[in-house]
């Protein structure tokens, strides 16, 4: 049977603050239906037990707009009122608040105090609660390998570096179909292959360089001075 964690609440004329209490939650997954109905669902504790809560809000609400951040301890909702006004309470209904329902008091400001700031959020990271479109951004992320592959060009000069030429047995049309990396030429690196046998060839255009030990030699052999006198006969 699943638990109830702990959900406390604040708001503000335009949206309704919902941190669920729940340290290490693991799988959580949050749900925000336009008429009001909030649920959530994750594990929790050296068990994985089940923890699910599912309120009916006490008027609409604006799914695209409203926000959500997964934290190590708890999880945190920003639920945008669909339309501005303050709640006489969370849940709808003539049904007593649940016991696991409670105030937020570190965040609640009363009706005529409404000049309070906006809770801050500067060290959250948040995703939308529309269908979690706010982690779509993850999709192009190899994008900008474009940019530092390219640069990759100016390696035809290099010929020293013989020793890459294993790279010829390489199919660089499989790279060419990772997402974010159309557009490279991998013709430029699939040449890197004719690097090593070549440059082989370029040792035989070089002066030979004499052995150490012939160069002993003729630095010992004794010079024959030169003389204008005519040998005698």
């Amino acid at each position: 049977m699943s638990r109830h964690p702990e959900l406390k609440w604040a708001q503000r004329e335009d949206k309704v603050y919902i941190t669920v209490l729940l340290p290490d939650a693991k799988d959580a997954k949050v749900n925000l239906e336009a008429d009001g109905v909030f649920t959530f669902s994750a594990t929790a504790g050296g068990e994985n037990r089940l923890y699910e809560i599912k309120l009916d809000l006490f008027d609409k609400v604006n799914v695209e707009e409203s926000k959500i951040h997964v934290g190590t301890r708890s999880i945190f909702c920003i639920v945008e009122k669909a339309k501005k006004g303050w709640w006489s309470k969370l849940l709808r209904g003539s049904d007593k608040t649940p016991h696991y329902v409670k105030v937020d008091w570190d965040k609640w400001v009363d009706e005529d105090d409404d000049g309070t700031p906006e809770v801050n959020t500067d060290n959250m990271d948040f995703a939308n609660m529309g269908g979690m479109g706010g982690m779509g951004g993850m999709g192009g992320g190899m994008g900008g390998m474009e940019s530092l592959m390219g640069g990759m060009g100016g390696m035809g000069g290099m010929g020293g570096m013989g020793g890459m030429g294993g790279m010829g047995g390489m199919d660089f049309s499989k790279l060419a179909g990772m997402g974010g990396m159309e557009g490279m030429d991998f013709s430029k690196l699939g040449g890197m292959g004719d690097m090593g046998p070549d440059d082989a060839d370029d040792n035989d255009d070089q002066e030979e360089v004499a052995e150490p030990g012939e160069e002993a030699t003729k630095a010992e052999e004794p010079s024959v001075p030169k003389t204008d006198v005519a040998p005698s006969t």
